[in-house]
């Protein structure tokens, strides 16, 4: 019998689970709001039990998470969500939860970071070393792979707090992020198209001045992370991005930002595989919380046959 995997993207408003192998081999998934803490666990416990019954035993479990994450495994609060400003989350212990829960290894990351694993396992960023993957939705966030590796650090990549250049007399809108105001998040989520212009973005019309602004806003992120970073391929997902008009005024954008400095051929002349959407669509986060559980069992040599 195949080796089966658990996969748990937790996010701010909904947590997907899965049990398989990879995108061609998810044999259950479901998907339920995000409550209390306490709730949402065992709710995600129930579901692996009841798909491990039915399809096979459990090699190990990942989780991909909103944050911020407590990732060092020489914390006594490894494992935690930490100073997340959703009431009710601030200091959850989801390893230890479901370590209790299973005598399994345990794959943990921000849930970019698991976003941009899996497609960099079967999506967007397949054979490329140094990538980024964004997703802007209700929140910005940020992960990606440098030197073939995850990009951790002090403590995880927080792309979405970075500063940006924001001119009040263009837009005097103040910014939606409790923390920042007028960061990177607090200027181009979702939530702040809804605030700065009074519905959301999915209602505005393509050629609504939210959408010229919000390309601006997300270019400025971009060139930053492309100047710092110098990934291959900068990958765009969430619901924001769904507005498929987005990105060729973002690609644009970034051009004219560069203005000629970086002289690559990606940015130069082949931008549209160079700035792109998700291979993996909105299953990047669960997907990758399954390649997180096959990356704990691989580092680890863990066998539970």
């Amino acid at each position: 019998m195949a080796d089966l995997y658990a996969g748990i993207e937790v996010g701010g408003t909904k947590w997907v689970c899965a049990v398989g192998t990879g995108p061609d081999d998810l044999r259950a998934v479901t998907r339920f709001p995000t409550e209390e803490p306490a709730g949402s666990i065992d709710r995600a416990v129930r579901f692996l039990r009841e798909a491990s019954s039915r399809h096979g035993r459990l090699r190990a479990i990942g989780i991909g998470s909103f944050g911020p994450l407590d990732l060092d495994p020489h914390s006594p609060s490894y494992g935690s969500i930490t100073t997340t400003p959703k009431p009710g989350w601030a200091n959850t212990d989801l390893v230890g939860a479901f370590k209790a829960a299973y005598a399994l290894p345990v794959g943990f990351d921000t849930d970019v970071n698991a976003a941009a694993l899996g497609e960099g396992r079967w999506g967007a960023a397949q054979g490329l070393a140094d990538f980024i993957y964004l997703t802007i939705g209700t929140g910005i966030g940020g992960g990606g792979m440098s030197g073939g590796q995850l990009i951790h650090g002090l403590v995880h990549p927080e792309m979405g707090h970075i500063r940006i250049p924001h001119d009040p007399a263009r837009d005097p809108f103040p910014g939606a992020c409790p923390f920042h105001g007028d960061c990177f998040e607090g200027l181009a989520s979702g939530p702040a198209i809804a605030a700065r212009w009074g519905q959301r973005g999915e209602s505005l019309p393509p050629d609504h001045p939210a959408w010229e602004l919000e390309a601006r806003y997300l270019a400025l992120g971009l060139v930053n992370f492309i100047c710092t970073l110098s990934p291959c391929r900068i990958i765009l997902g969430g619901g924001v991005m769904a507005q498929s008009h987005l990105f060729p005024m973002v690609r644009r954008q970034v051009q004219v930002l560069l203005n000629g400095y970086i002289a690559a051929p990606e940015i130069l002349e082949r931008i549209e595989d160079f700035i792109v959407p998700p291979a993996l669509g909105p299953q990047a986060g669960v997907l990758g919380a399954l390649a997180l559980a096959e990356k704990v069992v691989n580092e680890s040599g863990a066998n539970h046959d």
